[in-house]
Parts: structure tokens; sequence; C-alpha cells
């Protein structure tokens, strides 16, 4: 009785090591295949990293991420590579407006959308009537829709909000969420941080804070749960290309140290600026999207590090009204880091400072000094600062400009086994770290389907209660968009194995 040897394990070749390359390979393990990782710095994490500030010789962050309750696939990677507990569950978050009132944002008794209703209602940073006016552009989020030219901003406009209101409380939230300023702000994507962050789920709102650095959370903490199921992960291995054959199908990567990589299955997890650069003349023919990508913009973040002898701040965390600042986060409580001799260390964080980030560092420093002043005169006017770290991310994340959603690429692409992933992606979600996870876990899923085996790897949202379905309607889950038919997959990786031979 004659036996033949099985077919060598379909490759899969994923570029990039930032969260939605991890999230690809974390969700095709024990899937039967063989899983290469590419990263061409010398570590994991991507963008939500940390560095060794050489001035100082701080660990510090790029710059300050979190999560929250409707980060569903996000906490699911965390649980798979075992990081979840790695985050503070905060269900008490803190506002504080420019004369130093503090509001606080948390659930009462009643069910969705009404849980914080309570809390909007003495939410001091805006007057009686004020709230009346967001309570009512909080009711018309239902039927907003995205159009090409038109502004978040100019959406508030429309319907009976202030500057006041305006800035305040909606540019409060959104600013921060999406890291762009109303005027330039698309209106699906702000109606998705309201509708599925606040008021679809009662624990949708509820922050994750990390406890350790974010190099150690997405970095030195997910490579060994990797390596020891089987994938190979090579650091500071650039791709100089993807290579594509003649019939239009991907046949692996070419490394910038000259070497080739055949691969059934390319996963392109690059920044958005960078996807273009991976591919020649004739595959970008095959890859009409390519056009759109080239059209996204880049959103700057600011994070201002600051260490000080005493401490300045009161509270862990605080979202900040009215000021230059936008959040200010203790990680001496946080991750007990910099408290030495009573002192504190502060994670500032300035979201969309395309103008701040035109300034120097040290004018960038004395405007964060002078609102810590302002908000708590006291501890601020005892405390010296020792020593500070100003980051600017210029491209922290995409753009969430007005119909960016028709230019956002679905992860699978007309290139037979080339799949796409990044926040950047089709999503659904805007750019966060719940968005690169999301569109790993779609190009796993793709890939599967390719191989005769489908299977919903994306996980759902969180529920609805039948108060919210009625006020919100039901929210929707994105999928590739595109579903050409593919010849087999055990074609493929046999004439992988005749090339390899």
């Amino acid at each position: 009785m004659s036996s033949f040897p099985e077919p060598p394990r379909p490759h899969v070749a994923i570029i990039g090591g930032g969260l939605a390359g991890a999230a690809t390979a974390a969700r095709l393990v024990g899937k039967g295949l063989k899983l290469t990782l590419l990263e061409s710095r010398p570590r994991l994490g991507g963008r939500a990293c940390s560095f060794i500030d050489q001035t100082s010789g701080e660990l510090i962050d790029n710059c300050q991420h979190v999560s929250m309750g409707c980060c569903v696939n996000l906490a699911d990677f965390c649980e798979r590579v075992g990081t979840r507990h790695l985050f503070k569950i905060v269900d008490d978050i803190v506002f504080v407006d420019e004369t130093g009132q503090i509001s606080r944002l948390k659930a009462n008794g009643w069910p969705a959308p009404l849980h914080l209703a309570t809390s909007f209602m003495r939410a001091n940073y805006l007057r009686p009537f004020e709230r009346a006016r967001v309570a009512f552009g909080l009711a018309c989020l239902r039927f907003a829709r995205s159009r090409e030219n038109e502004s978040f901003e100019s959406w508030l406009t429309r319907h009976g909000q202030t500057p006041r209101t305006i800035e305040r409380y909606w540019g409060t939230v959104l600013i921060s969420a999406l890291n762009e300023s109303l005027d330039r702000m698309d209106v699906g994507l702000a109606r998705k941080v309201f509708l599925d962050g606040f008021m679809r789920n009662r624990r949708g709102y509820v922050m994750e804070i990390p406890l350790v650095p974010l190099g150690e959370l997405n970095g030195t903490r997910v490579e060994p749960w990797l390596s020891a199921r089987g994938v190979e992960i090579r650091l500071g291995t650039g791709v100089r290309a993807i290579e594509v054959d003649g019939e239009g199908g991907v046949v692996g990567v070419s490394l910038r140290n000259g070497e080739s990589l055949p691969a059934d299955f390319v996963v392109s997890a690059v920044p958005f600026d960078r996807a273009s650069g991976l591919f020649d003349d004739e595959a970008r023919k095959k890859l009409p999207i390519l056009a759109d990508v080239e059209k996204i913009e880049a959103s700057p973040i600011t994070g201002v590090h600051l260490w000080f002898d005493k401490r300045v701040c009161p509270l862990e965390h605080a979202a900040i009204v009215g000021k230059t600042i936008h959040w200010a986060f203790d990680h001496t409580r946080l991750q007990n880091r910099g408290g030495e001799n009573g002192g504190q260390y502060l994670q500032i964080v300035i979201s969309a400072s395309r103008e701040l980030a035109k300034k120097g560092n040290d004018e960038v420093v004395s405007a964060v000094l002078d609102d810590l002043r302002s908000l708590w005169p006291e501890s601020a006017a005892n405390a010296k600062l020792l020593k500070a770290r100003v980051i600017t991310e210029h491209a922290a994340t995409f753009a969430v400009l007005p119909g960016i959603e028709a230019l956002r690429p679905a992860q699978r692409t007309p290139i037979d086994g080339l799949f796409l992933a990044g926040e950047w992606t089709a999503t659904g979600w805007p750019s966060t770290m719940e968005g690169a996870v999301r569109s790993g876990y779609l190009a796993a899923e793709g890939i599967l389907e390719d191989l005769g085996r489908p299977e919903t790897l994306l996980r759902p949202d969180l529920s609805s209660g039948v108060l919210a379905r009625l006020f919100l309607g039901a929210p929707s889950s994105p999928r590739p968009r595109f579903r050409p038919s593919f010849p087999s997959t055990i074609e493929k990786t046999l004439a992988v194995s005749d090339r390899q031979s």
C-alpha cells in the first residue's frame, strides 16, 4: 500500500509587526499554516510602542493609548496572548474644566442608552440650556450619515449646536477619540464614537488604561507567545517588495537583504503611507485601490512627558475641557513609575496637534505647564519640573476627513493571495488599536476562506438592549467587500514547493 507525502503547509508571510500584523498571526495560529512575521524594526508593537529616551534614560511610550469596553476584538486579542490583565478598568471617567471643577462620567442603574444620563445632567462644564442642545444633537445622531463635503462641525451647526457646546462637549470627546479637529472630521465616524462607544451598551464607555509601558504590552509580551506557537518572527527584516506573478497572484516577498521568501499568502500590515511602495509598476496596475490609499492624509498626536519632584495632578487620569491639553495620565499611580521621594510622572496627550507641532519643544512644555498651573494652582506652584520630553507622532493616525470611508480598501485585494491589514483599511472603525486588530482578524478570515475552511474570527460587538435598538437601530458589522474566486490553494502550494526545490 503506497502512501503519498503530505503537501507542505501553506505559507503566510505577514509584513509588519504592529497590532494588525500580530493579530493576523495570532488568529492563524493552530490552523495548520506556516507563519512568518516580518518586522523592519528591532521590536514588535508598531506605533503603539515604547523606547528609551537617551536624554533621561527613561522608558517612555510614544503616546498614551487606551482602550474602551466596546473594543471587543482588542480585548479578545489581549486575552489570547495573555495581556488582558495588564489594563486597569475605569468606569468612573473624570472630566476637569478650566476652573478645576470635576465632572464624572459613570453609569447609573438605567438601561442603555439612558445609563449615562445622570452624569450628563451633572456635567458642570455645560450650562443647563446647553445640555438641552447637546441632548437634541445626540438624538439626531441616529440618522446622521457621511457626506463627502460635510464636516461634523458643519453637521453640528445644522443641528442646533452653538460654538460653545461644539467646543466644550463634542470637541472634548471627539478630538481625542478621532485625533482630528471637528471642522475636518467625517460625520459617520463621529457618529460611531457616540453610538457604539457611549450609547448602545452600558459597558461600551468604560476606559481601559495600560498598567505597563506599550513596549511590554504589545511587544515583549506578544513576541514570546507567538514564537512559542510556531510563528517565525524576523525582527530587523525589511521588505523591499511584494512579488506578484504574471497571472495576478502573489508568490512571495523580496527582502532588503536580497533574500527572496516564497509564500502562498501575503498580508501587508504596514502603515498606509508605506503600502504603495511595496509594489512595482506592474503590480500597481492590478491594484487600482492604491490610488485611493495615496489620498489618505495623516494626523499628528503630541505626547508630553513631565517629571516633577512633587505631585501636581491629584487625579489618576483626567480629560481636560477648554485647554490646550486634552488628557493627563498619572503614570506614578498607573505604572508605579517616577514617584521617588514624592515625585510624579505625568503623560500629557494633545490630539490633532497640527498647529502645536510647528512650535519648539520649550514652547510646548511652557504651554502645558501653564495649563497645569491654572488647573491645580496650589500643587503646581510648589512643584519643580525635573525633566520633560515632547514627542510628536506626525503620522499617528489617518485623518478622518469627510468621505474617508470611500478611500479605505477592504482587506481582500484583487491580487490572488494578497491581503491588507492596518487600522486604515475598511474596518468600520477609526484609527484605533481596536481597528488594527479587527483588520488583522478580517485578513485572517479571508485566508481561511481561500483555504476552504471559512471561519468567523471577528468578535461580535457588545449587545444592544431593546431600548437601545429602539432608539439607535442596529449597528453594522463590516466584512470584506471584494470576493473573487481564486485557484485552489493546493495548486498554489505545490507551485511554491516546486520553486523551492
